[in-house]
């Protein structure tokens, strides 16, 4: 065990005992958070458009901020993109998270100072608590890979602008990167295919003990690490004991992923259970609060 396993294991059980002490306070929480939300947001041309300096409770949010799709917040993302400040939030965002959904075509999400710890804290706290509940953290001494898309950003109205995922590679903590898989220059090539050899090519001699990414991702690596070596990624990767996915709904791609494996590591998942955990959890605890 090296130092930070070893540093890993106090912090990790604070983090842990916090959050399981806030989630029997989450009504409260939710209330907070709502009444700072309002207070900022009603400086904004969002805010004076939904009149929320009149808002003052859940019930009369819900009246004045019906629920609604990208395309009926798009005016507000539009006027963002041509550098506009105090749209939907105080002042500009730092970031413009650049989406290709299903629906609406391109999307582009605003991520703010204010909001972006939420991305990096969230999976540095999911792993935590998984280090606190499991007792694991000899995964932290090894090399791991996080698949991403390019940290490369381009600029929309001056707002740095690129996927998620690439816009957070560059929030990675300094403890992590000396371990980080693969190189910052790799990780730059745009074009996925040739990306994925880089990555094999970088990374198939590595005793990888965690790898990260959306499924599809994972997979596509995962089938041209045994395409090249002829292995099982259990038995390429003796140490690689945390899968961590999200982004889309693991199920489908959950079975697929284990037989690539060919034996068992522990998961850790960013999208669905964690949300519909949450959700129920604050759910039951407001009909015990009403």
């Amino acid at each position: 065990m090296n130092l930070t396993s070893i540093l890993a294991k106090p912090f990790a059980q604070l983090i842990d005992n916090k959050i399981k002490k806030n989630m029997l306070l989450a009504v409260e929480h939710q209330d907070a958070i709502l009444n700072n939300l309002l207070r900022t947001g009603a400086h904004t041309q969002f805010g004076k458009d939904h009149k929320l300096s009149e808002v003052n409770d859940y019930q009369s949010f819900t009246q004045s901020v019906p629920l609604r799709d990208y395309e009926q917040l798009k005016s507000y993302i539009e006027e963002i993109k041509l550098g506009k400040a105090n749209i939907l939030w105080k002042g500009k965002p730092i970031y413009l998270a650049k989406t290709s959904g299903t629906t609406s075509g391109v999307k582009y999400i605003p991520i703010t100072k204010d909001s972006i710890p939420n991305h990096i804290q969230t999976a540095r706290n999911a792993l935590l608590c998984y280090m606190s509940d499991s007792g694991n953290t000899a995964f932290a001494n090894g090399k791991m890979i996080f698949l991403s898309g390019s940290p490369v950003l381009e600029r929309t109205g001056g707002i740095p602008t690129g996927r998620l995922s690439g816009i957070v590679n560059h929030h990675i903590p300094a403890y992590l990167r000396a371990n980080q898989l693969p190189s910052f220059e790799t990780n730059c090539i745009e074009d996925w295919e040739t990306k994925l050899d880089h990555i094999v090519t970088e990374t198939w001699q590595k005793d990888m003990s965690l790898i990260s990414g959306i499924p599809p991702w994972m997979q596509m690596y995962f089938d041209r690490l045994t395409e090249k070596t002829g292995k099982k990624i259990g038995d390429l990767f003796p140490h690689f004991s945390v899968m961590v996915q999200g982004g889309v709904n693991f199920e489908p791609y959950k079975a697929k992923l284990m037989e690539s494996i060919g034996r068992k590591v522990d998961t850790i998942e960013l999208f669905r259970p964690v949300k519909a955990f949450l959700l129920s959890r604050i759910a039951k605890q407001r009909q015990d609060y009403c």
